[in-house]
């Protein structure tokens, strides 16, 4: 799915401006962010296509029910003589029950006619009805594709919401990666200068005769490690405001983020309020109305529209029509001998292919019904896993930020020894080592918090 999602923005690239438009402004908070996806994303927008298919899909099946004008009209002349020239008009208007009224303009003449064909100079019209009496009255393929079609509307409703869902998803993640790598390269940068500034202190001590010159040489390679991950991280966040310029587009036309641009910093206070996805006590409603049910549940509506079909053909095929007769304007003038009545009837004797058929929709509307119970458990339980997993990665930030306070005051406590002597720059860099490390481990549950709530708003599938 990822790829289909990387290939379709390749090609829509191709098919814009060569230059994006540059995003400039200062802080792009994740709900501005989450906006402009819903709104300007071609993948979106490319996920309310299905639901104009449906509704194409339901006008052509409501044009099994069109009125219906049919003309043929056959004539032969043959050596001066004409031999026939028949004419056979029809206005056929299909109803809901599979009854067919029809009116018809009938008119022949010449010398060799079927003497079926004859007809009064004036011609005949003549106006009936055709009613199936067993196997096609309440149910026929007309009404079962109607049916179907109406149905698609609700199943094509809830991809559209499945398919924009995975687009915000994908986009949520893109964010955090951003955010996450953001407050590296800002860690980074900012112990760089603390690198850099204890370097150029030590250097004085050193001339000072205070500090021996080994000391330059452990604080010099303290500077090159935080230069080296400096740049790291700096390269990694290039990628990931890449990978977000996936998803940022306005008015069909794709931003690029600026280099000065800023994400939302205190996003983990606001996600469950922007996602939806905090106070969910009780989650029945939530799953009754998920999309990916309700598709479900739309098949097996459809499955049973096909079963109904299928068993209506184990009735017999009885079609009778009456159809009256008369000279053109002349039906005020009714008699009850001028008529047509024809009855037509077939029945296969074992059943066979009926049987088999309509076993056949039985199995597969009980296994779809199956499928969906084992759905709706699967999907009750994905919902506590990750209700538990976000609280843990909560408790989890919570206590790595005590950490990182705790290694923040262990590095003051020697920061202040080493001024007086009594400490090394070997200790102080340990410190200081153990509490980027802790930062880091922050900065990843911290992102790990934020996408297990981007994994739960997945699972929860509500409208945001």
């Amino acid at each position: 799915m990822k790829l289909i999602y990387r290939l379709f923005i390749v090609f829509a690239l191709i098919n814009v401006p060569a230059f994006a438009q540059e995003f400039n402004q200062e802080v792009l908070s994740f709900r501005e962010y989450l906006g402009y996806v819903k709104k300007y994303h071609p993948l979106v927008s490319r996920a309310n296509i299905e639901l104009d298919k449906a509704q194409a899909a339901l006008m052509q099946a409501r044009g099994g029910f069109d009125p219906k004008i049919e003309l043929d009209f056959d004539n032969k002349q043959f050596q001066g003589t004409q031999y026939y020239s028949i004419l056979n008009s029809s206005f056929k208007i299909p109803t809901w029950y599979g009854i067919e009224v029809k009116a018809a303009f009938d008119d022949a003449e010449g010398i060799y006619l079927n003497p079926q064909n004859l007809a009064p100079n004036q011609g005949v019209t003549s106006l009936g009805v055709s009613v199936p009496l067993a196997q096609g009255l309440f149910i026929n393929q007309r009404i079962a594709d109607l049916r179907k079609a109406k149905l698609q509307i609700q199943l094509s409703e809830s991809q559209r919401r499945l398919f924009s869902l995975e687009v915000l998803y994908n986009a949520s993640i893109a964010y955090f990666s951003w955010l996450k790598h953001f407050n590296e390269v800002e860690m980074y940068r900012e112990y760089l200068y603390y690198s850099q500034d204890r370097y150029n202190g030590v250097l004085k001590l050193i001339k000072q005769g205070d500090k021996p010159a080994i000391d330059s040489v452990e604080t010099g390679i303290a500077v090159k490690n935080r230069q080296l991950n400096l740049e790291n991280a700096i390269l990694k966040l290039n990628k990931a405001r890449l990978e977000l310029a996936n998803y940022l587009w306005i008015n069909e036309t794709p931003v690029e983020p600026s280099e000065n641009l800023k994400p939302e910093l205190n996003l983990t206070a606001s996600i469950e309020g922007i996602l939806s996805t905090g106070d969910l006590y009780d989650t029945q409603d939530i799953i009754a109305d998920h999309p990916k049910l309700k598709m479900m549940e739309t098949k097996i509506n459809m499955l049973d529209v096909e079963r109904k079909l299928k068993a209506n053909y184990l009735l017999p095929k009885i079609d009778l029509g009456y159809y009256y007769f008369s000279e053109p304007l002349d039906f005020h003038s009714l008699r009850n001998d001028d008529y047509k009545v024809g009855i037509n009837f077939s029945f296969p004797i074992f059943l066979r292919v009926e049987r088999g058929s309509l076993n056949l929709a039985k199995l597969k509307l009980r296994e779809t019904r199956f499928e969906l119970q084992q759905e709706r458990l699967q999907i009750k339980n994905k919902i506590d896993a990750q209700l538990v997993e976000k609280t843990s990665f909560k408790k989890q930030a919570g206590l790595v930020g005590n950490l990182v306070k705790d290694y923040q005051k262990m590095l003051e406590a020697e920061e202040r020894l080493f001024s007086f002597g009594e400490s090394s720059i070997f200790i102080l860099n340990s410190r200081e080592n153990s509490l980027i490390s802790a930062k880091i481990q922050q900065i990843d549950l911290e992102n790990s918090y934020l996408v297990s709530n981007a994994d739960l708003f997945r699972i929860l599938a509500t409208e945001n």
